[in-house]
């Protein structure tokens, strides 16, 4: 017979001092009113386990041994893309037979539980060779260095962008009303562009283009100053007027007092790396910092965009010009602590890269 609850381990203590002052179970069981049988179990069991506590190895056997389950967890450690089904099977090769439910339920009590994984660049074995040699050679630098840099970067906002997505609570077979939905729109419903910069000691106005730039316009399309429109704000600019990009960029670095011995930085994408770019940033003279490629994670700025793009979803613009709006608006906002913060961690980030041997970080 199943028992239907547990009695407390009070109720049992004080069965067994009756008992020891000579009640018999009848007795006991009425003045407590428990059933005589039960009096009797606890009774016996005090006398072969001297204890009324409740002793381990009661329930229901565990279905997995300990073997079964350090298997499961090599397994896994090894190869984290290894579905329950499939180690379902691997378990039954050897005669064990468990459901992929119980296997799930085993790997989560161990601590390792299925999660998305994080969508991270394709690194090459070079790739990662230049950011271990990146992250050594600059590891050791003093804060005074990094203080001196001006980031910079290009992202793109969507009107109806992933930011804007959200969980949400519905019951079984309610998935489709509306109000548990998310409307979408082909190619986010609109978009735009921003070139920004910031330093330790803050953020520029950002800049905002709306075509596909290449290794011919690259100058001539930041010679937009920095958050204004100009009659040619949207359209391709012709060549020849790089002096722009040298007001933009001095001017920023006048006004975050990076000083004379200040360092520019930006990413190896094509634009940046054509033999013009290259030739018109020497005539310049500025200090370029050498960048590894296939590496947002070791660009500061990264958190910036990320921070303006969760800032921006929240205000929930209803088409592009509040799009623009918003973003010049809450670019702006970012608090000189935010990118202080930003830069005096960047050694942490650094070591971090050495640790994983030059592959992705959390940063």
């Amino acid at each position: 017979m199943v028992k239907s609850r547990e009695w407390s381990r009070k109720t049992r203590e004080e069965v067994i001092t009756l008992h020891r002052k000579g009640n018999g179970y009848k007795k006991i069981a009425k003045m407590l009113n428990i059933p005589r049988e039960t009096i009797g179990s606890i009774i016996r069991k005090f006398k072969a386990k001297g204890t009324v506590e409740t002793l381990p190895g009661r329930g229901r056997k565990k279905m997995l041994t300990s073997t079964a389950v350090r298997y499961l967890k090599r397994r896994v450690e090894k190869s984290p893309r290894v579905t329950a089904e499939e180690l379902r099977k691997d378990l039954s090769d050897v005669g064990t037979e468990v459901s992929a439910q119980t296997i799930r339920r085993t790997l989560r009590n161990e601590g390792l539980h299925a999660r998305t994984p994080r969508r991270t660049p394709l690194l090459s074995p070079k790739n990662k060779k230049s950011r271990l040699q990146y992250a050594k050679s600059h590891v050791d630098k003093p804060q005074k260095f990094w203080d001196s840099f001006l980031w910079t970067d290009e992202t793109k906002l969507e009107l109806f962008g992933p930011m804007d997505q959200r969980y949400v609570w519905r019951r079984k077979n309610k998935a489709y009303e509306e109000k548990n939905t998310f409307p979408t729109v082909k190619h986010g419903g609109g978009s735009l562009m921003l070139w920004g910069c910031f330093a330790s000691a803050g953020t520029m106005n950002s800049l905002q283009y709306q075509e596909i730039l290449d290794d011919n316009v690259m100058q001539s399309v930041t010679n937009l100053r920095l958050g204004r429109r100009t009659a040619s704000h949207c359209h391709p600019i012709s060549p020849g007027t790089e002096e722009i990009l040298d007001d933009n960029v001095m001017q920023s670095v006048t006004n975050l007092r990076l000083g004379r011995r200040w360092t520019f930085q930006q990413d190896n994408d094509p634009k940046h790396t054509s033999k013009s770019t290259r030739a018109w940033l020497q005539i310049k003279g500025w200090n370029i910092l050498e960048w590894p490629s296939q590496s947002p994670d070791l660009n500061p700025i990264e958190n910036l965009w990320w921070d303006l793009k969760k800032a921006v979803a929240v205000r929930k613009p209803k088409n592009v010009t509040e799009l623009e709006a918003f973003a010049h608006d809450e670019w702006a906002k970012i608090p000189v602590d935010r990118c202080k913060t930003l830069v005096s961690s960047y050694a942490s980030l650094l070591k971090a890269v050495i640790t994983v041997k030059g592959c992705c970080t959390k940063y």
